[in-house]
Order: structure tokens, then C-alpha cells, then sequence
């Protein structure tokens, strides 16, 4: 599996049979400095944790470039539509959907989904969810989305045991880098770490150095690399 970080929340994921991009935060991301034409190359399916800006990004561009299917919570999936995208795949937190050259899973996540349009009108998204991405012969990823730690984490462990976690560690919106550090030692037994959802801006923390100090014995897992870095796990 080779898997690429932009920045904030926002990763593109490889293995046979399908390039996945998860929450495409690109063109207003501060921390992207790369080209979206290259991101989306190739790209086969977006999924989105939930409905914020600085997650849904791109969605709608790159999918209606590249006829991607978009994966989500249900209401934010009626909301695209409505936006003109036609390859939208709806599903509900707990809910598991075939997409060929995976198996995607929203869960849960403790955090909120709305967002603003241009009239001023504000419009509910569904429940903000992590997903759980597995694919035969891959190590199982779990994207925990904009959250905070919650005791049913045990819960998403027995059930999925996930080996890559892709978890928010910047405070103020999500949980901090010492708390996610708890999260992660407590209730799961992950091979490689890939923080994320900070240094995007002033509010967030601007390093991952509380994260992997909180990770202890266990930060050799932790992979805190620079926006646009390709790791192969």
C-alpha cells in the first residue's frame, strides 16, 4: 500500500485496483504545495469522513474531472448530488460497502459536519465518521476523521484491527498530541502511525512533537513526515 500525505487530512491511498483519496483538502490548503491535476490522476474513488470545508476540499472538482465514485455519510451524499455529481455511493455509520478493489467502513467519530454555502444558509451533513479501508493482501487503515478519543475505539479495534492509523493530532477541533497518544496506546496495536490535522494553521498545533513524545516506547511507529511525503507500508 503506498500512501501519500497533502497536508491537514487529506491522503491518497494506492493499491491494486484502485487510488482512493481521502478528505481532498488541496487547492485552499496551506500546507499543499503540489498540483491537484497530479493528485487526482488516476484517482477511482473519494471517501469523506464528513462534510467540513477543510475536508470535503476538491470532492467536487475532482470527481466530476475524473468520474471518481464519492463514498459518505448519507445526508453529505444527498447534498453532492444535489451539486450536480452523479457517482455518489451513500452509506450510514457501522455500514461496510463493496467497491470492487475494497471494502469501506464508516464508523464512529466524535466531532460535528455542516457546512456554509454562499448564501449564507448552513446545512447539516450527517454524522462525522472515521473509515476503515481494507483490501486483499493490505494492511487495514483506519482514517479516525475529526475526532476526539471515545471508549468505543475498543470496540472498532476487536472488530476491525486496524495496522495503519491515520489520526488527527492538532487540539482545539480534535483531540491534542497527548491525548491521541493515548488513544492509540490504549486501544490499538498499530504498525505505522501517520499523524495528522496539524500545522495547517495558526490554531492548530505546529508539530507532532507532543504526539510522539506521548507515544513513548512506542514512537518508532509513529510516521510525522512532511506534506507531499510517499510512505510504502
Amino acid at each position: 500500500m503506498k500512501i501519500t500525505w497533502y497536508g491537514h487530512s487529506a491522503f491518497r491511498v494506492e493499491f491494486a485496483g484502485a487510488v482512493v483519496l481521502i478528505d481532498p483538502f488541496l487547492s485552499q490548503n496551506p500546507s499543499f504545495k503540489g498540483s491537484v491535476e497530479q493528485v487526482q490522476a488516476g484517482v477511482t474513488h473519494i471517501v469523506l469522513t464528513h462534510g467540513h470545508g477543510d475536508h470535503l476540499g476538491d470532492t467536487l472538482p475532482i470527481a466530476k474531472a475524473t468520474g471518481a465514485r464519492v463514498i459518505a455519510n448519507a445526508d453529505l451524499g444527498a447534498w453532492l448530488s444535489l451539486r450536480g455529481l452523479e457517482n455518489v455511493d451513500e452509506m450510514g455509520t457501522g455500514g461496510t460497502t463493496n467497491q470492487g478493489a475494497f471494502t469501506i467502513t464508516l464508523v464512529h467519530a466524535l466531532h460535528s459536519s455542516a457546512t456554509q454555502t454562499d448564501d449564507g444558509v448552513s446545512h447539516a451533513l450527517g454524522n462525522p465518521n472515521g473509515v476503515i479501508l481494507k483490501a486483499p493482501g493490505e494492511k487495514v487503515l483506519y482514517h479516525m476523521g475529526d475526532t476526539d478519543i471515545f471508549g468505543d475505539m475498543a470496540l472498532i479495534n476487536e472488530i476491525h484491527r486496524p495496522e495503519i492509523g491515520l489520526v488527527p493530532i492538532g487540539d482545539r477541533f480534535t483531540m491534542g498530541g497527548k491525548v491521541a497518544a493515548l488513544a492509540c496506546r490504549r486501544f490499538f496495536d498499530f504498525s505505522a502511525i501517520i499523524p495528522c490535522h496539524y500545522g495547517t494553521f495558526g490554531l492548530l498545533d505546529q508539530t507532532a512533537d507532543t504526539f510522539v513524545a506521548g507515544m513513548g516506547d512506542q514512537a518508532g511507529r509513529v510516521k510525522a513526515v512532511p506534506p507531499g511525503t510517499v510512505l510504502e507500508l
